[in-house]
């Protein structure tokens, strides 16, 4: 067999694993940033659900099962409960959106600490997540990104 034909098919190889590569690295951040908004807002937004749904069994589980440490009980719901419902609004407009991922993320980091850090590979999703939205901020699909062109002339 001739070097020629045994080396055919691996620069086909090459080539297309070079061609998918370009095409990826052109996928635009933007879009995987709203998706992140998307995802991360939804969880702590139907948390937040949840909690109103039934204020009562949402103080007990604080009481009984979340007890998280230096907060009366009731004072930690409704803190937590505004996060969820406020937060996520925010973050999902892309409104003041990397202020919105602080105490989503000190959320995480006290549910992961205090309350269920056997689910720590789903707590650094969540802080992936915020973590990527905080460092790089919303993306060019959010009204943070429309404010700052028409305040500050950015792109």
């Amino acid at each position: 067999m001739s070097k020629a034909m045994t080396s055919f098919p691996a620069a086909g190889v090459r080539e297309w694993a070079a061609t998918l590569i370009a095409w990826l690295d052109r996928f635009p951040l933007s879009v995987l940033l709203l998706i992140f908004r998307f995802s991360i807002g939804s969880v702590f937004w139907h948390a937040g659900l949840t909690k109103i749904a039934s204020w009562q069994t949402t103080v007990v589980l604080f009481q009984n099962e979340y007890k998280v440490p230096l907060l009366p009980p009731e004072l930690a719901a409704y803190m937590a409960t505004a996060v969820e419902l406020t937060c996520p609004v925010l973050l999902v407009l892309g409104l003041a959106a990397r202020l919105a991922t602080l105490p989503m993320l000190a959320q995480t980091f006290v549910i992961e600490a205090f309350v269920y850090p056997e689910d720590w590979i789903e707590h650094l999703t969540w802080a992936s997540m915020l973590l990527l939205i905080l460092t790089r901020g919303p993306g060019a699909l959010s009204i943070d990104h429309w404010l700052a062109r028409w305040f500050f002339g950015r792109r």
